[in-house]
């Protein structure tokens, strides 16, 4: 059985993809989702693990220095997108009105412990750079409510946009656009699209840690796995 760690937000294309690698190759996976830099954390502090697929670079390139990890390959990219109650968004249309109006609550993930907190932190600093002021108020308004340490658990097969704000925990929420496909199915929330001159790349990336990872590693690399989370919402 090959042990995998898999950055949360990879939870929904990940079993079709294990499933497919299984029947060609017959070797067994086992995934452990959870916060990218949490994970990270686990296998530095010695937890076996044979592939660690991370939403950043960063994770896999320091388990690379300290000698854990044998490879480390980009495989698939992400960006961002707000998620907001429709009910909230009266006729606010504009994705930086909506982000940027004080009377709404604004939650992202948790930075350091969660790629995707550090790609909100770096939407807030490109921001500020382009409306002096207003990267500002928004780190100071973001509530870290998912992805971290202590954070609520998102509920099994719940998107954790729409849970928070189904939730009132938010009326507004900065996450993968990855997921936006099906937050587009739900008739009470609105996603709205981050212009790229905003927008923040995310590369997610490999590290093999045991050589029995290996193949999965050139699997996922395989045009069909490619071309697979292309079709899902990723970008190579």
């Amino acid at each position: 059985m090959l042990k995998v760690m898999a950055a949360g937000s990879l939870r929904r294309v990940w079993a079709p993809l294990m499933a497919r690698y299984e029947a060609q190759t017959g070797q067994s996976v086992e995934t452990h989702f959870g916060p990218a830099g949490l994970l990270r954390e686990r296998i530095e502090k010695g937890e076996s693990c044979g592939l660690f697929a991370s939403a950043n670079m960063a994770h896999p390139l320091a388990l690379r220095r300290a000698g854990i990890a044998q490879e480390v390959h980009p495989f698939a990219g992400n960006r961002l997108c707000l998620t907001v109650a429709k009910s909230k968004m009266g006729e606010r249309r504009n994705w930086l009105d909506l982000l940027c109006c004080d009377g709404l609550r604004l939650a992202t993930s948790t930075p350091e412990s969660d790629p995707s907190g550090d790609y909100t932190w770096q939407l807030f600093d490109r921001i500020e750079q382009l409306h002096a002021g207003e990267g500002e108020k928004l780190r100071l308004r973001a509530r870290q409510l998912v992805g971290g340490p202590s954070s609520m658990a998102v509920p099994e097969g719940q998107l954790a946009a729409a849970w928070l704000i189904r939730s009132d925990l938010t009326d507004m929420f900065i996450g993968y656009r990855s997921y936006a496909p099906a937050l587009r199915e739900q008739p009470d929330l609105g996603v709205l699209e981050i212009p790229l001159e905003y927008n923040i790349r995310s590369v997610y990336a490999l590290a093999v840690c045991q050589p029995a990872a290996k193949p999965l590693a050139e699997y996922l690399l395989s045009q069909p796995a490619q071309q697979y989370l292309v079709d899902s919402g990723f970008e190579t």
